[in-house]
């Protein structure tokens, strides 16, 4: 895609070959050297200069499925490192941001929204959730308050912390769309369950409450060196990020339970000398009549969520962006070992 504009590739004999619909500068299915560089080349950053006194730990966000965690995340980093959607259930990996406060390096663990797992994939995502809480210096449970009661899903967690006996800090989010009796009303709910240390009320959305949380937590960070450098703020590679947020714009753009059945692969990173990236994707979704919804009519969806996704891109990447992405129905994607490995979940968890 360049200029705003997404060329779509109508050859019929391509198509009768190749039954998967390609959208962008050039839709043909050469993409690269498979050994081509996983991220954005640059010069190496100078050497960082520790406080005399640095802290380092891991801060795990763990919460319903949206509770709001992975707009925390990126309002805590000040950038976008997590997908955020309205729809539940979004973050399926783990995803680190980190980020400097003071004297402390805090590396934050988002983790897939907690909740009664039924398919192999919500398995996969509830135990990598736990996991990122078990190994975390400090565990927040994220809860939404717009709720009003608390539900399920979190009742659920609080009996899973007291069974682990974890202490854990409350963050109450979306504290600006209930009027404060309310909010208080919460917060006494939970006090009584004996889990929590503290209790924090933020608006992820506005940054309420953000700035006095993060140094509550970089005090609270165990004494040691910083584990990245200075100006790193996530430690996904560059193609997972690129593909996330494809992904994101999936769920912002389709309805009801389709974009529950699609996941997209970064198949390959095109560097040139004057600076700009081709970025290929495949879109996999598991019924040829899912990819007819993808593409939509006359490929007007397609080319809509192409350019969102390279406008953001371009504005991350901070470089020209030519964005190509394809359709292919794969059904069974959702069980494939490989995929889970990538994602950093456990294909066999129970």
């Amino acid at each position: 895609m360049t200029d705003g504009r997404d060329d779509i590739d109508n050859d019929d004999e391509k198509l009768d070959q190749e039954p998967d619909e390609g959208f962008g500068d050039e839709a043909d299915d050469d993409f690269g050297d498979e050994d081509e560089l996983d991220g954005v080349t640059e010069d190496l950053p100078p050497p960082t200069v520790l406080p005399e006194h640095p802290r380092c730990g891991y801060v795990a966000l763990v919460g319903a499925p949206n509770a709001g965690k992975s707009t925390l995340l990126n309002a805590m980093i000040g950038s976008k490192v997590s997908i955020v959607s309205p729809k539940v259930q979004t973050t399926r990996t783990r995803v680190l941001g980190i980020t400097i406060a003071g004297d402390s390096q805090l590396i934050f663990v988002d983790t897939p929204g907690i909740f009664r797992p039924k398919r192999r994939l919500d398995r996969a995502m509830v135990a990598a959730a736990w996991q990122g809480a078990e190994d975390a210096d400090v565990i927040c449970v994220l809860y939404d308050v717009s709720r009003r009661s608390i539900d399920e899903d979190t009742r659920g967690i609080v009996a899973r912390l007291k069974e682990l006996k974890r202490p854990a800090i409350l963050i109450l989010n979306k504290i600006d769309l209930v009027k404060r009796e309310v909010l208080l009303g919460i917060a006494d709910s939970f006090q009584q369950e004996g889990v929590f240390t503290d209790i924090f009320m933020v608006s992820a959305s506005t940054g309420d409450g953000i700035a006095h949380l993060r140094k509550w937590l970089a005090d609270r960070m165990p004494e040691g060196p910083w584990l990245f450098p200075e100006d790193q703020i996530s430690d996904m590679p560059m193609r997972l990020l690129a593909a996330e947020v494809t992904r994101e714009k999936l769920f912002l753009q389709l309805h009801q339970e389709l974009p529950y059945s699609a996941t997209v692969e970064t198949e390959a990173w095109e560097e040139f000398e004057d600076g700009s990236v081709k970025i290929s994707q495949v879109i996999f979704v598991q019924r040829e009549s899912q990819k007819a919804i993808v593409l939509g009519k006359g490929g007007q969806r397609i080319k809509a969520l192409g350019k969102a996704a390279r406008t953001e891109l371009e504005d991350m990447l901070e470089r020209r962006v030519h964005l190509i992405l394809f359709v292919k129905v794969r059904e069974d994607w959702v069980d494939d070992p490989e995929r889970y490995e990538a994602w950093g979940l456990d294909f066999g968890a129970s």
